[in-house]
C-alpha cells in the first residue's frame, strides 16, 4: 500500500492510497475525500479499467460524490470510496477481497467499505474476514443490512416523485419514464415506477433482462441511444456515469433527469446547459442516498424502520434544494452542491475510532 499527494481536483481529497495483490494481480485505489463529518464511507466498485490513472480519476470523482451524498443525507460519515481494477481471465475473489480488506484494515477506521458497482454482499463477508469496517452484509435480526439497492431505488422514486410534480405539475401514474440500466437499482426502480403507474420505457444490453422488463412491467425497449433521444416525460440514468454530456444534453427531450447513477453529468457546466433548455437535472448525490443511507443503518446500529424513514426523508430533501435553487438562481446541482459544501465546511472535526 502507498499513499500519494492526489492530482488538482476541484474539491481536493484528504488523501489517496493505492494498493496492489501481487497474489490475484489486483490493483486499485482507495480515496478519503473527507473526513470533517466522520469516517470516509463509500461502496468498493469493482471494473475493467482501461488503466490505473483511468481508475484513480474514477476514485477520485466517486469519493468527492459521496462526501456531498454524505453530508446532504445528514449522516455522521464523510465521503470516500474505493475502486478495484479487475485482473483479466481468471483469479481467486475471495482472496482479492481478503486483500482489499486487509488494506481498508490498515486505515484504522477512517474508510468504511460496502458494495457497488461490480461487488456483491459476498464480497464483503470476504473483506469483512479481515476488517469490521465494512457494511453491506447480510441482514438479521431486523436491522439493515444486504444488498443496498432497493434502498436506493426508494430513495431516487421519492425524489422523481417531487421533480415531476414540480416540474410537470404531474403525478408519476401520469408521467412515462425511461429507465437506462436495469443492473439491481435500476430494476428495483422500474417494480417501483410500476407500482406507482408510471408508464416504463426501458435500454439495457442484456437482451434476457429487457425481456423480463418488457414482461413484468410492459416496458417498452429501446437501444441507450434511442432511449437518450426519445420523447419522455422523465430520465432515469441508472448504468455507470457521465452520460449528460454535450451530444446527449442537445438531443434530450425529457423535462427531468433523474436516475440512479453516480456523477451523471459528464462536466459541472452540463448542469447550466440543462437548465437553459428547461430540463430539471435531480442531483444524482442527493437522490441516490437510500444505499449509503442503509449502509449507515447497518454499520451503526440502527433498526430498518429508522432506515425506511430516513430514505423517505430524501423527498424533503429534494424539496428544499428546489427551494433553495429558486431563492439563490441556481440550478438544483449547484444549490445541492452549496448545501453539501456548507455543511462538510462548518463541521466539527469528528474523532474517527480504530
Amino acid at each position: 500500500m502507498s499513499r500519494t499527494a492526489p492530482d488538482a481536483h476541484s474539491l481536493p481529497p484528504e488523501e489517496v492510497v493505492s494498493f496492489h495483490d501481487a497474489d490475484t494481480g489486483a490493483s486499485g485505489v482507495i480515496v478519503l475525500h473527507s473526513t470533517a463529518l466522520g469516517p470516509a464511507a463509500g461502496g468498493c466498485r469493482a471494473w475493467h479499467y482501461a488503466s490505473d490513472r483511468a481508475a484513480t480519476v474514477d476514485a477520485l470523482r466517486l469519493a468527492e460524490g459521496m462526501a456531498l451524498k454524505n453530508a446532504l443525507a445528514d449522516l455522521p460519515f464523510g465521503g470516500g470510496k474505493a475502486v478495484i481494477r479487475l485482473p483479466q481471465g481468471d483469479f481467486d475473489r475471495a482472496a482479492l477481497f481478503r486483500a482489499f480488506g486487509r488494506t481498508v484494515r490498515e486505515l484504522k477506521g477512517r474508510y468504511v467499505t460496502a458494495e457497488d458497482v461490480g461487488t456483491s454482499v459476498e464480497d464483503m463477508g470476504m473483506v469483512a474476514r479481515e476488517t469490521h469496517h465494512v457494511a453491506g452484509l447480510p441482514a438479521s435480526g431486523g436491522r439493515p443490512g444486504g444488498d443496498p439497492s432497493p434502498w436506493t431505488a426508494l430513495g431516487v422514486a421519492q425524489a422523481m416523485q417531487v421533480a415531476v410534480r414540480h416540474r410537470l405539475g404531474a403525478e408519476l401514474s401520469d408521467v412515462t419514464v425511461a429507465v437506462q440500466g436495469l443492473g439491481h437499482v435500476g430494476y428495483a426502480l422500474c417494480e417501483l415506477l410500476h407500482e406507482m403507474g408510471a408508464r416504463l420505457i426501458v435500454a439495457e444490453p442484456r437482451s434476457e433482462v429487457a425481456a423480463r422488463a418488457a414482461d413484468r412491467f410492459g416496458a417498452m425497449v429501446m437501444s441507450s441511444r434511442a432511449l437518450l433521444s426519445a420523447r419522455i416525460d422523465v430520465l432515469a440514468p441508472c448504468a455507470l456515469g457521465a452520460v449528460l454530456d454535450a451530444e446527449t444534453v442537445a438531443g434530450l427531450r425529457a423535462s427531468v433527469v433523474c436516475g440512479a447513477a453516480n456523477n451523471q453529468l459528464a462536466s459541472e457546466d452540463m448542469a447550466d446547459r440543462l437548465a437553459e433548455r428547461d430540463i430539471l437535472y435531480a442531483p444524482d448525490f442527493l437522490v441516490n442516498a437510500g444505499g449509503i443511507i442503509n449502509v449507515a443503518g447497518e454499520y451503526l446500529g440502527w433498526r430498518a424502520p429508522d432506515v425506511r424513514k430516513r430514505v423517505q426523508g430524501i423527498a424533503l430533501r429534494m424539496e428544499e434544494t428546489l427551494a433553495r435553487a429558486a431563492r439563490d438562481g441556481a440550478t438544483p446541482h449547484h444549490a445541492a452542491r452549496a448545501i453539501a459544501q456548507d455543511r462538510i465546511a462548518h463541521a466539527p472535526r469528528q474523532a474517527v475510532a480504530a
